[in-house]
This record gives structure tokens, C-alpha cells and sequence, in this order.
């Protein structure tokens, strides 16, 4: 089958485009759903707030509390803010196949439901007063676990309904929506992104056999959604001048292979994906040209490129309009590191 093919420019573009990263959407419950399209990280305090900042005007210290959002333990058992629409497609699509792992979520699920009473606790509490051997996390992918965490204190999780959603299309759907903010990638990319087993991956790839095209990229094949086909072979709009992404931001939770088409320099890979605690990514004009880090009202930019008086004027706009909870944005300080 020929492939299309799609250079580093092209995908970059598109992959900003269905991001809202080039321009910022209109407050408001539907542009937070588009926001949170393959879910927003929140594993940092407030880093899901931040990825909402760089993508929707208007955006407050209290924007990832809106009550069209919830908060999970989600893909890989990170913390995640989703739409509460979709919370069937970030947890039931995750459910283990495997009989002795979804015993355990749902025997979980069911016994935290029955302890907790309709009572909110933090999940250590909860566990030891149930006396659970497994980590309560493993009954998230049940659809019946939600939480609340603002980052200073323990999380506190509940019980719900389970969503109704079958977990056969919950799955083919959070592989569409990692096909769609991701494109192109592959099964593995997409295994490694959900916390699903290797083969379990290709399976569902599989399964959506004729909606999917193949490509070839800069870093090998790939694959597609056919229906953002003619969006990433279009013309690419302006890129914005500055953005400031948060540690786990959609837009770089890469691994592997993934992360030469963002950034090409090793060296710099090594300081944008370390080790431990990742940094935040500095976006100006559509690339990557630097990480920063925040504590408290301090935000320390460190570039790996000299940027026009424009370009730093830019970023020090994004970084003083952060909506930091109990931080007054008037007090934010930008300190260059160049």
C-alpha cells in the first residue's frame, strides 16, 4: 500500500493545530472537552491547569475544577483531568483483559464502594482500613473511582457509577484519540502512552482497521486517522508566539523514538526528558527552544537559543498571566537563564 508522505514541518503543525496551540479557544465547556481530547496529565500540581492556560482563553486558578471535568487515576495510572463525558473512554478502556487482573479492579471497586459509603477519604486511609492488598489504583480502570488532588495535600477518591460505555469501544476510542493528538504513531507508541500491554495494542489498532492510513514520517511508518487526512496536508496557520507547557503536557509526553521528531538535538532531549521530575517546555513560534521550572511566584526560563526582545517579551507574557492558585499574577517573576 503506498503510504503518504509527511516531513517533520507537517506534523509538527498538525499536531499543534489539534492541540489548540497555535491559538487559543474561546472559554467555555466545550473547549475544555477539545482540551482534554486524549485527557490532561496532572501528576504536577496544577499541571493540568497550565495545559488548559496554554489552549483556552479566559482560563482561572479554579478552571480545572469546572464542573464539566473530573479527575482520575488514568493512562498508566498518572493522575489525569478529563471531561466527565468521557470518563468511560480514559478508565473502561483501560480495563484488563487478563481474568486475575480484572478480578482484582473489580473486586476492588466493589469493596472501596461498600467501605466508603458514600464518604470521601485518601486512598492510603481507605486501603488500610479495608485491608487491601493491591494498590487502589488498580480499580480506576473500573470507571467507578474518581479523585480530587490540588498537589499541597493527600488526594481523596470516591465511588461512582460505573460509566456506560462498553469497554470494547472505550478502547477503539482512546486509541482514536491518541491517533488524533499524537498522529502519526503506532501501536507500540500508543502501548506505552495507555498502560496497555504490548499485543493488546496492535489488537485494537487492528480493530480499526480501514480508519486508519498509513504514513511514512522522518523518524519510520506510522499511522493516521483517514479522517485527519486532509487536515495535516494543509497549510499550515501562524504558530503562536509563546507557549509555557507544563510538565506531562500532551504536546511532549513522548518516549523513545517519538521524541527526535520534536526535539532533534540529543543533547537537548536529555534536558527536556530527564531522569526524574521533567521540566516545563518552552513553545515559541512552533518549536521547542527551552525548558523552565516555577516555585511559587519565580518562573526560570532557560533557553537553548538567543530569542529576538519579541520572542522573550512573549514568553514573559505567557509566564506572568499563569493562573497560579494563591499566587497573584501581578507578583510572577521571570528569571532568564540563558
Amino acid at each position: 500500500m503506498n503510504r503518504l508522505h509527511l516531513n517533520r514541518d507537517q506534523i509538527l503543525a498538525f499536531r499543534r493545530r489539534v492541540g489548540h496551540l497555535d491559538e487559543r479557544l474561546p472559554y467555555g465547556e466545550e473547549s475544555l472537552a477539545r482540551i482534554a481530547w486524549a485527557g490532561l496529565q496532572d501528576s504536577m500540581p496544577r499541571a493540568a491547569l497550565l495545559s488548559i492556560h496554554a489552549r483556552m482563553e479566559g482560563a482561572a486558578p479554579d478552571t480545572w475544577q469546572h464542573p464539566s471535568l473530573v479527575q482520575l487515576w488514568g493512562p498508566r495510572f498518572s493522575v489525569f483531568v478529563v471531561a466527565e463525558k468521557d470518563r468511560g473512554v480514559f478508565s473502561l478502556g483501560r480495563l484488563p483483559d487478563d481474568p486475575k487482573r480484572l478480578a482484582i479492579a473489580e473486586d476492588l471497586a466493589q469493596r472501596l464502594e461498600s467501605f466508603l459509603d458514600g464518604a470521601r477519604m485518601p486512598p492510603r486511609q481507605a486501603a488500610r482500613g479495608m485491608g487491601a492488598q493491591h494498590s487502589l489504583r488498580y480499580a480506576a480502570p473500573t470507571g467507578r473511582v474518581l479523585m480530587t488532588w490540588e498537589g499541597a495535600r493527600q488526594p481523596e477518591i470516591w465511588a461512582v457509577d460505573q460509566p456506560d460505555i462498553d469497554p470494547a469501544e472505550a478502547r477503539l476510542e482512546l486509541a482514536r484519540r491518541h491517533l488524533h493528538i499524537f498522529g502519526p504513531t503506532t501501536a507500540q507508541s500508543f502501548g506505552l502512552w495507555a498502560g496497555i500491554k504490548p499485543y493488546r495494542a496492535v489488537e485494537i489498532f487492528e480493530s480499526l482497521g480501514g480508519s486508519l492510513l498509513p504514513v511514512a514520517t522522518p523518524i519510520g511508518d506510522g499511522l493516521i486517522l483517514s479522517s485527519d487526512e486532509a487536515d495535516i496536508r494543509s497549510t499550515p496557520g501562524a504558530p503562536a508566539p509563546a507557549r509555557l507547557l507544563p510538565s506531562g503536557d500532551a504536546y511532549y509526553i513522548l518516549q523513545g523514538v517519538d521524541r527526535e521528531l520534536l526535539v532533534t538535538d540529543p543533547a537537548r532531549r536529555s534536558e527536556l526528558w530527564t531522569s526524574r521530575v521533567w521540566p516545563g517546555a518552552v513553545l515559541v513560534g512552533g518549536e521547542i527552544v527551552g525548558i523552565w521550572r516555577r516555585s511559587q511566584h519565580k518562573v526560570d526560563i532557560e533557553t537553548w537559543q538567543a530569542l529576538s526582545d519579541d520572542s522573550r517579551d512573549a514568553v514573559e507574557n505567557e509566564a506572568m498571566s499563569f493562573p497560579i492558585p494563591g499566587v497573584d499574577p501581578g507578583s510572577i517573576r521571570v528569571r532568564w537563564q540563558e
